[in-house]
């Protein structure tokens, strides 16, 4: 019987067309909830193989696809395909020039700044090798595609909408992420591996008044600006230092004329945190400083802090990050241009387990990188990564395609083989 790493190389597909596929999606993003072409185009694509049972439109443009080869485990492979209201500024030949309208409806740029078009291409790639292989397997495929993972909606939208009526529950779910590691390197890492997000807009009122009568106004713009530098003390005041979290203000709107005291500042803000018992108490801070800021100022309106999304805390199963530890190993060179069995994890926050935590089920999220193992190189003897590597929701976030997207696929392949191996 053929080793997993000799069937996905006897197996895989000729990757040319997929290059061509990818520069497509990267062509034409679209943003959370309004993913309709690319929906199509994934549905156009899995139709090629004639061996899926393809399900769509569920919560929102979410695919699932089913290939059934008898009896076994079934696996769920995971990507999401939403875009970002980003503006592309990597010069390639490529690039996005597409706008669209938001959920408020104002037009915005669109990039996918995060790599989901890579991911749409590595489990398309995927699942032609796993047709091409089906007489090296046994069990039960699931992929699914899914929307408005940038909105954390997407993967209980599809759970809502009777995901798991319209395919077989997964025994396992398996989903990966491009990060900006070097190209050609793949990793896991046994428990956290995404942090929660916690996102809000605050709505400071204040008394609008002219700008030479202070005294007669309260000034929502100074309240705001005290408010932001406070919220930065919780990390590195409150939080133990061997710990992990994170509070960013990243949008403050107030104003418009320079002799104006505005009556509102509004703000937008993201918390990060690694622990439950630490994003418990980084949220607590958080209000407790929005309120005593308001009692600072003499301001009576109390502020208006409203959630907008929620991303949980991401931990990968042990059993089933060590079952990849081992069949990874075994393909992949073991090392820091290759595999790596405690691979940095993702700064950023993932909805993927949902799809696991919703029914009960382990999962396991890998990492493979995307930068050009030249400039990575290059940056890392300089001491430049940071300003060198453009990372995820960068409008330079460029992952080279390959070898990217060939690791990509294999780790896809080789996840799913790891369980559904005849045999194993």
């Amino acid at each position: 019987m053929p080793s997993i790493s000799e069937i996905v190389k006897a197996n895989q597909p000729d990757l040319a067309s997929y290059e061509e596929l990818y520069k497509w999606f990267h062509t034409h993003p679209e943003l959370s909830f309004q993913e309709e072409n690319t929906a199509q185009a994934i549905v156009k694509h899995l139709e090629t193989f004639n061996a899926y049972e393809i399900r769509s439109s569920i919560g929102g443009h979410g695919i699932a696809a089913k290939l059934s080869n008898g009896e076994g485990k079934t696996i769920l492979l995971r990507a999401d395909i939403d875009a970002l209201p980003v503006e592309e500024r990597t010069g390639l030949a490529y690039a996005s020039k597409v706008r669209m309208k938001d959920v408020d409806g104002v037009e915005k740029p669109v990039m996918h700044a995060c790599g989901h078009d890579m991911h749409i291409t590595a489990l398309l790639a995927a699942a032609d090798t796993l047709v091409r292989c089906k007489s090296e397997w046994s069990g039960t495929l699931v992929l699914v595609f899914q929307p408005a993972e940038e909105r954390a909606g997407g993967a209980q939208n599809m759970v809502d909408d009777g995901l798991y009526d319209k395919v077989p529950l997964p025994d396992i779910v398996v989903g990966a992420h491009v990060m900006p590691e070097r190209a050609g390197v793949i990793g896991t890492k046994h428990g956290l591996i995404a942090s929660s997000a916690d996102r809000f807009q605050l709505r400071i009122q204040g008394r609008q008044a002219h700008a030479s009568t202070p005294h007669r106004g309260i000034d929502p713009i100074l309240q705001a600006a005290s408010t932001i530098m406070r919220l930065q003390t919780i990390v590195s005041r409150e939080v133990d230092p061997l710990d992990f979290a994170v509070v960013t203000v990243s949008a403050i709107h107030a104003g418009d004329a320079e002799n104006i005291i505005p009556e509102e500042a509004n703000l937008k803000i993201d918390v990060r945190a690694g622990l439950p018992e630490t994003r418990k108490r980084v949220l607590a801070s958080v209000k407790r400083i929005i309120a005593a800021e308001a009692a600072a100022s003499s301001n009576p309106n109390q502020p208006t802090l409203t959630p907008t999304t929620q991303f949980p805390l991401l931990f990968n199963d042990a059993a089933v990050t060590h079952a990849l530890e081992q069949s990874f190993s075994h393909h992949f060179d073991v090392g820091p241009h290759g595999y790596q069995t405690d691979i940095a994890r993702l700064q950023g926050s993932e909805d993927f387990g949902i799809l696991a935590t919703a029914i009960g089920k382990p999962s396991c999220f890998f990492l493979y990188g995307g930068t050009d193992p030249q400039l990575y190189d290059r940056a890392e003897r300089e001491g430049r990564l940071a300003e060198e590597v453009a990372g995820n929701h960068s409008p330079f976030f460029a992952p080279v395609v390959r070898p990217t997207l060939e690791v990509g696929l294999q780790g896809y392949v080789i996840a799913a083989l790891t369980f559904l191996e005849k045999g194993g």
